[in-house]
């Protein structure tokens, strides 16, 4: 089966967030079971630093769709080849004026959105479109598999272009409903779209042209990154006010579970942690606790409590829930370490938490691949608290690192992690800490709970090793979405657009 797979980061080249590690491991995973991958990704300067183009470029369609695909000089292109570290197939979309920028790939240099996303991102879904329609003649996709608001124009892209003719399955992946790809009325024409399309059962939503909910509308299927949030977001609470067409695609929605690249993140083998260690020789983890605090400047306290968060400072994150907890943290035995950017207003309250308490807490702004690395391999506990959490991919690396997830109850926190409350203690089934009152009170119960079984070493050895055993492997999602694609089939250009 032949997938074209539609994303805007995959690790190692580009990593934003949780759809790198996504895109990485899941199309290797789908190649593993013998599907034939192809990216398409956009031409970000590190991506095409690791991009090698085998074979002569492709045209985009003319006809239709962005405007942009005229009028921008050099011409938009593809580039059929793969990645150099990994070998993964892929096709480069190749527009230096729009994807070589300073700044990030989505914000500019001072954290605002690029003023012509719409235009970028559209460009994106429309290449997706044409290769789906036939725009490389050695190579055409079964199924066109777009991931979040970046790609979520393609399956509407796709049935304009393949009009009465048949055309490639589409799925539409929803990583974070929260951020939705939302643009003013004005863009539909430049993005080729008709008027009659700003509508309730099209792309507009509540008065915004929404490339999020153009996915949702016309992909073939829907799924979202863990069962529980795929029942989240048809509730007003967690819908981001687009429960209701969810709801009314509810028989085409599914939740697949993500998982974890173990040859990345395990303990056993990981190059950028101190010391090798698994659930059956643990002496590493003590020596990784002892170098995280001395690389961070932390009391050398083996028996203090080490929490530690790797996390954008967000909101949705939960962190703005932490200093209201740390001081009683720290006086009941506990250290943090803390490796995030984000909300200015967030950091700056962590920063004056933790400054309250120097050799006991620390934060380190941005992110660092290998310091995450060593936080999972040298904390006791790790906090993930978001007020929702599609799935979550901190509390799985957790889990195999021995350092017991405490988390907030909804999404995919709510899927992997088990409580160590009494019954499942006494089961064997306990892995970490759950919270349901998403409040510094809620919070802090779960951190006392935490600090309750650290005083009970075997009781803490039994869920710790229960913790690393647990493995959520990449080719169970895999098979998950390939079993989704066989039961959709190229379909006849009869779309609803």
């Amino acid at each position: 089966m032949n997938v074209l797979y539609v994303c805007t980061e995959v690790y190692p080249l580009l990593k934003t967030g949780g759809l790198a590690d996504v895109s990485a491991a899941l199309s290797a995973a789908l190649r593993d079971l013998g599907c034939d991958v192809r990216l398409l990704l956009p031409g970000f300067a590190p991506i095409a630093a690791g991009f090698v183009a085998e074979g002569p470029r492709l045209k985009l369609s003319a006809t239709g769709g962005p405007e942009i695909v005229r009028t921008l000089k050099p011409a938009p292109t593809l580039l059929p080849g793969r990645l150099s570290m990994t070998g993964q197939p892929a096709y480069l979309l190749d527009a230096p004026a729009l994807y070589h920028r300073d700044g990030g790939p989505y914000l500019d240099a001072q954290g605002n959105d690029w003023p012509d996303n719409a235009q970028r991102f559209a460009l994106l879904a429309w290449a997706a479109a044409g290769l789906g329609c036939g725009g490389d003649p050695s190579w055409r996709p079964d199924v066109v598999h777009a991931h979040d608001w970046h790609a979520g124009l393609a399956p509407l892209y796709l049935q304009q272009l393949a009009g009465s003719g048949p055309r490639p399955a589409t799925v539409f992946t929803v990583h974070n409903l929260a951020y939705q790809g939302l643009f003013g009325p004005d863009t539909m024409a430049p993005l080729g779209l008709a008027p009659s399309l700003f509508r309730f059962d099209g792309v507009e939503s509540h008065g915004h042209v929404s490339f999020m909910k153009a996915g949702l509308q016309f992909a073939d299927a829907i799924t979202t990154v863990s069962p529980r949030y795929a029942r989240e977001i048809m509730t007003p609470e967690q819908g981001c006010g687009l429960d209701g067409v969810l709801r009314y695609r509810a028989d085409q929605l599914t939740g697949i579970l993500n998982g974890v690249d173990y040859a990345v993140w395990n303990p056993a083998s990981d190059p950028l942690t101190p010391a090798a260690y698994d659930h059956d020789r643990l002496a590493g983890k003590a020596l990784a606790k002892r170098d995280l605090q001395r690389l961070l400047g932390l009391a050398e306290r083996p028996d203090a409590l080490l929490f530690g968060a790797v996390t954008r400072l967000s909101e949705q994150k939960g962190l703005h829930l932490l200093p209201a907890v740390l001081d009683e943290l720290v006086a009941t035995g506990g250290q943090l370490v803390v490796l995030g950017s984000g909300d200015a207003g967030i950091e700056a309250a962590v920063a004056a938490a933790v400054a309250r308490h120097p050799g006991q807490a620390v934060l380190r702004r941005g992110y660092d691949e290998a310091l995450a690395h060593r936080i999972f391999a040298g904390a006791d506990v790790v906090l993930v608290p978001s007020r929702f959490e599609p799935c979550g991919l901190t509390q799985l690396y957790a889990l195999r690192y021995g350092a017991l997830p405490l988390v907030h109850g909804v999404g995919g926190l709510a899927d992997t992690v088990i409580d160590a409350s009494a019954q499942a203690l006494a089961a064997q089934t306990a892995c970490g800490f759950v919270f349901h009152d998403f409040s510094p009170d809620g919070l802090r119960g779960a951190i006392r709970r935490a600090f309750d079984l650290y005083r009970r070493p075997v009781d803490w050895a039994a869920v710790q090793t229960h913790a690393m055993r647990l493995r959520f492997n990449w080719r169970d999602a895999a098979q998950a979405y390939l079993g989704l694609y066989r039961r959709l089939r190229p379909l006849p250009g009869t779309g609803r657009a």
